[in-house]
């Protein structure tokens, strides 16, 4: 028996979840077809990540916030800390939220918290949700009214617009035929965390090193997550070292930033990669997260991205449904690509260029590097724009990273509104 939806979304991440979450708040049925979690014996993600305020929005709108804050940490400052051993050295910086008029930059959220409580939301009465568990889709077919999805168990359905939030080697994206331009790093990054001894004082920092960044982010209480970028030989040579030698290394890297470092956590290692899809949505397809855009793991961009994908997605059906047009139509597909370009473009050259500027030999380029972060430090107007521009994107934001976004995504979603306008 197939199963006819307004929006089928596959692949069970944050990105995807809440992909499903903020297409029900635009007024769509929608089936979530993903695997089931929290499987016996699956090893657990201690993957974080820092969300910033927009993203924080979005998840208190579809109502997945409140059970995710008690396990996540306030982000009020990021300092920047130049340790690349160049000859002309950089001056330490920190950003503070208050330099812009916020409390927090955003939260540190362990990724399983956020799964298991964008899952609860999707669970809720009224989230217009339904969650169908499968160990993965078999087919995405693209037709001229509809596009249809058979899983691997043999359930078949039906959808205006499937959502791809399948990763990197996303299914739908081939199936639409949507091309790609990909690129490797000669860098991989160690994902861990680990307790210490000193505060935290809830600010991320981030070392510069020649090999990549070394970033700590604070979690709850004398905790922080560590993203660690070195070269993959020898990020595969720490990541296998005894705790005891891992911490004596890490404590020397943390130059006593944070005291004395105690237990660590597993360690996991992830190549480090880019990918970009040259369109976000063709062919019944919008691309979501990591199946339209990756990029390394610096200035916690990678699913802030994601989750502005999910809400401007949303507003283009919202407002196909509200005019009686196509959700899964060329005109849609075509907003949300138009829409996603600019922003997904800027945050890929921008930290593809300062993890090019670590890792490079030439002089000129460290001296740039660091007369920027001179500029940074120094010219008042110029820090506020770029912490502004870090966070999100100055042009219009999609209605489900504002406050009261769920109100107001409704209301953009109702025919009257439109024929108002």
């Amino acid at each position: 028996m197939r199963r006819r939806v307004t929006a089928a979304v596959v692949g069970g991440g944050p990105a995807g979840i809440a992909t499903a979450l903020s297409l029900g708040r635009a007024g769509a049925d929608v089936v979530l077809a993903a695997p089931p979690h929290r499987t016996e014996g699956q090893a657990p993600d201690n993957r974080t990540a820092a969300l910033f305020a927009g993203s924080i929005e979005l998840l208190k709108n579809v109502g997945a916030w409140e059970t995710i804050a008690p396990q996540s940490a306030p982000i009020t400052g990021i300092r920047i800390i130049d340790d690349t051993g160049a000859l002309l050295r950089a001056p330490e910086v920190v950003f503070t939220a208050s330099e812009v008029g916020l409390d927090v930059f955003g939260w540190n959220v362990p990724n399983g918290a956020l799964v298991s409580g964008l899952l609860a939301a999707a669970a809720q009465p009224g989230s217009r949700v339904a969650l169908h568990a499968t160990q993965g889709v078999a087919t995405v077919t693209p037709g001229a009214e509809t596009i249809s999805l058979t899983t691997r168990e043999g359930d078949e359905f039906d959808a205006a617009l499937v959502a791809g939030a399948d990763g990197r080697n996303s299914l739908c994206r081939t199936a639409a035929g949507i091309e790609t331009r990909t690129w490797r790093y000669e860098q991989a990054a160690i994902a861990t965390s680990f307790h210490h001894t000193r505060p935290h004082r809830s600010i991320s920092t981030e070392f510069h090193r020649p090999a990549g960044p070394f970033t700590t982010v604070p979690l709850p209480g004398l905790r922080s997550s560590l993203v660690w970028v070195e070269r993959p030989d020898e990020a595969q040579r720490l990541a296998a070292l005894s705790e005891a030698d891992f911490r004596a290394i890490l404590e020397e890297r943390l130059q006593g930033l944070l005291g004395t470092v105690g237990e660590i956590g597993p360690r996991a290692v992830f190549p480090l990669s880019g990918l970009t899809a040259k369109r976000f949505g063709l062919n019944r397809v919008a691309l979501v997260g990591e199946a339209g855009h990756v990029i390394p793991p610096i200035g916690a961009q990678g699913l802030n991205l994601g989750f502005r994908d999910a809400a401007t997605l949303a507003d283009c059906v919202a407002d196909a449904l509200a005019q009686g047009r196509d959700p899964g139509g060329a005109a849609t597909l075509d907003a949300y690509s138009a829409r996603r370009k600019p922003d997904v473009s800027s945050r890929i050259t921008t930290i593809d260029v300062l993890n090019r500027s670590l890792i490079s030999d030439l002089v000129p380029v460290h001296l740039a590097r660091g007369l920027g972060i001179v500029a940074l430090k120094a010219l008042g107007p110029l820090r506020r724009f770029a912490i502004r521009e870090g966070l999100q994107p100055s042009r219009e934001l999609p209605a489900l990273l504002l406050p009261d976004g769920a109100r107001l995504l409704a209301q953009r979603a109702s025919p009257s509104h439109h024929s108002a306008a």
